[in-house]
């Protein structure tokens, strides 16, 4: 007993020592922030040609023999030397900016692809084409409108913009999707849902069943419509119906003025379809995976893909890592409990 009761009197010090070097290494990291300006971002650069070059070569390697590996290394040498003498008299090769949004509830990517889209912009011609493989079930309005204005500067510049789908782009994704000169999708992915909706609980009868009043005071007819502990109205329902509708029109109108073809009432029920149905209500150009689509865009372009990385302290980079789960779920409740509205 007695070397237990040392041992742990050992472990406590020994545990209480090391919580005071991190809490006085994080308070000296603190003060060292707090004169220092946030570090900027970094725009990372990937030539996918060397990418899927560097695939084909892995493969036959692996399968072919020695010799004739070595042969074909001279015929694709020889290939790039003539490839090489023909682009100094000709036009040099149309380049493909690959982006990729993967859209969360708040549409959180936006932050970095504003910045790609700023710098791609700097270079980039009518002759070039900007592809982003976009995948988003949708969220909040506000921010699904800020992320397809962002794409609608590419537009606006007179690029090509095409939108490659794999797996989903609907409601606010859709809407980013429809932006697009050409919207290429996978044949079973999921997109459409041009439709608005918004939810939330109301527990004002239980409240009242255990005598707790709650109070909601508002100054402006239509400060508060629905609440979740207040007492709901009639007029306040219709209120809130007619933003509702009025928010979908606008939805509706955006739609049709990127795609003018689409029978917009007739696809604007709040509907999903797969790739292959959205094909023959023209929601989609064409079917096929954004793997297919760049591959054979490399045989002719240079293809690049953009990655905007925004650089984090330590203290954040720990703090992220800590809360982001609790904050994903705490967020996406909330979002739901509230009156939020969602493409």
């Amino acid at each position: 007993m007695e070397f237990l009761a040392d041992y742990a009197s050992f472990l406590a010090k020994t545990v209480t020592l090391v919580v005071a070097i991190v809490v006085v290494l994080v308070a000296i990291a603190s003060m060292r922030g707090k004169g220092r300006r946030r570090s900027a971002g970094q725009l990372q650069v990937t030539k996918l040609n060397d990418f899927y070059k560097g695939l084909r070569e892995r493969l036959e390697q692996s399968l072919l023999d020695k010799e004739r590996v070595k042969a074909l290394r001279k015929e694709q040498a020889k290939a790039l030397k003539k490839d090489k003498k023909g682009q100094k008299s000709s036009e040099p090769k149309p380049r493909v900016y690959v982006m990729d949004f993967d859209g969360d509830i708040k549409a959180s990517a936006t932050e970095s692809m504003r910045h790609e889209i700023t710098a791609l912009l700097t270079l980039a011609t009518d002759k070039d084409e900007v592809v982003l493989r976009l995948e988003s079930g949708g969220g909040m309005v506000h921010s699904y409108g800020l992320a397809s204005s962002q794409l609608a500067r590419i537009r606006q510049a007179g690029i090509p913009l095409t939108i490659c789908i794999d797996k989903v782009a609907a409601s606010g994704g859709y809407m980013m999707a429809c932006i697009g000169n050409k919207i290429i999708s996978a044949p079973f992915a999921i997109l459409g849902s041009i439709g608005v909706v918004a939810q939330l609980p109301n527990v004002n009868r239980l409240l009242k069943k255990h005598d707790i009043d709650f109070e909601v005071l508002t100054a402006g007819e239509y400060k508060r419509t629905l609440t979740v502990f207040g007492e709901n109205t009639e007029k306040g329902r219709e209120k809130f119906q007619e933003d509702l509708d009025i928010t979908h029109d606008l939805f509706k109108n955006f739609v049709a003025r990127y795609r003018p073809q689409l029978a917009i009432d007739e696809v604007a029920t709040g509907e999903v379809w797969l790739g292959m149905a959205a094909l023959d209500n023209q929601l989609v150009d064409e079917l096929k995976t954004s793997d297919e689509y760049l591959s054979e865009r490399a045989k002719t372009a240079e293809v690049f893909h953009l990655h905007y990385v925004q650089r984090k302290s330590l203290q954040e980079r720990v703090g992220l890592a800590a809360t982001g789960s609790v904050d994903r779920l705490l967020l996406s409740w909330w979002s739901r409990l509230t009156q939020q509205r969602f493409w």
